[in-house]
């Protein structure tokens, strides 16, 4: 057994019990966050308990062979017995996967930021492209996607732009998006057909909870400003804008979607929790000699991880070597051939295979 797997089955049985005292069920703000984080263990916990269950039937049909003496008795035990160990390897396998998934299997949501690097015009253009792709996915799944900010183009693209998506299983399968998505191809303003290159980045952070990440009463600083860009009279009249800035990380984040300042804030905290997690993780696992970090794992926005080729209708994931000629479908959102060749790569990397 893994003990990673029995501590998250502790800990789901720890937080069925604090959802049952009368002073956390009254309480939203208690029992939301606490109800959400045993949501996201439920996976794990039911493979726990099936998993000692089939080990309890396993050995009870084990003595009942040994302590039958009727023949037609001995052979029924023996057949359940039988069928017991074929059903006992697949799911060591899937205790296996959520082992080396790690805690992403538990997390649901995620905030996931795009922004247009070098290329002017046609990388804006392409980091829409890209939001566009993913919501696709999203919606595909049937998870739920809401943008938090955005600073769009006057052609339709983005500068940058900040989501969030929640959804069973969305932070495990998304993950590995962060880094660098270079695009090859003819933008729609160049006259002589000459293909360009741009680029946009990708960052996935793990959407934190309250208790994952708390900030202490002198730790941030919350300014109010009137909202730029489209939105008309109305919305620059009011200081409706948020920033809010973490001291001792000197993390900045912004928000101006939202014509309410209340709104604006709400958002604003859930980026901010999320990048600050994102930082401890990542400081935690540097810290730990013994961690290797996997190949595709880094999170690295610097790190150019996928090509866009437009003419070949080709995309190529530079980390696994792993080229498909089906670009204009995964630009419709058809995203399931590659998450799924990542998810494996990292899983036999883990495993050390």
């Amino acid at each position: 057994m893994f003990p990673s797997l029995e501590a998250k089955l502790e800990r789901f049985e720890e937080l069925q019990q604090q959802l049952q005292d009368p002073a956390i069920a009254s309480d939203p703000n208690k029992f939301i966050p606490l109800q959400r984080e045993m949501g996201g263990l439920q996976k794990v916990a039911k493979a726990v308990r099936e998993f000692h269950e089939l080990e309890g039937d396993i050995a009870a049909a084990r003595e009942m062979v040994d302590e039958e003496t009727e023949a037609d008795a001995k052979a029924y035990a023996e057949e359940e017995l039988a069928e017991f160990i074929a059903r006992l390897e697949p799911k060591q396998e899937e205790l296996e996967d959520l082992a080396t998934a790690g805690d992403s299997i538990t997390r649901g949501g995620l905030i996931m930021e795009i922004r247009a690097g070098t290329g002017g015009d046609e990388a804006a253009l392409f980091a829409g492209n890209l939001l566009d792709m993913y919501k696709r996915f999203v919606e595909s799944r049937r998870w739920k996607w809401d943008v938090i900010d955005g600073h769009p183009t006057e052609l339709g693209g983005f500068k940058d732009v900040t989501l969030s998506i929640s959804g069973e299983g969305a932070f495990h399968q998304l993950q590995f998006e962060s880094g660098g998505h270079r695009v090859q191809r003819v933008p729609d303003t160049e006259t002589q057909g000459r293909i360009h290159t741009s680029a946009a980045t990708v960052a996935v952070l793990p959407e934190a909870s309250e208790i994952e990440v708390e900030f202490g009463p002198d730790d941030l600083r919350i300014d109010t400003f009137h909202a730029s860009g489209p939105g008309g009279q109305k919305v620059n009249k009011t200081e409706s804008a948020i920033r809010i800035t973490h001291l001792p990380t000197n993390t900045v984040v912004q928000c101006q979607d939202e014509k309410s300042q209340h709104k604006n804030k709400a958002k604003a905290m859930r980026v901010l929790r999320s990048r600050v997690l994102e930082a401890m993780q990542r400081e935690a696992a540097e810290a730990r000699a013994d961690q290797r970090r996997t190949l595709i794992g880094s999170g690295d926005r610097s790190q150019r991880i996928r090509t866009y080729n437009f003419p070949q209708n080709r995309i190529t994931d530079h980390r696994i070597n792993l080229s498909i000629h089906k670009l204009d479908q995964v630009m419709q959102g058809n995203l399931d051939e590659l998450v799924d060749a990542l998810l494996e790569f990292d899983r036999q990397e883990r495993l050390g295979r």
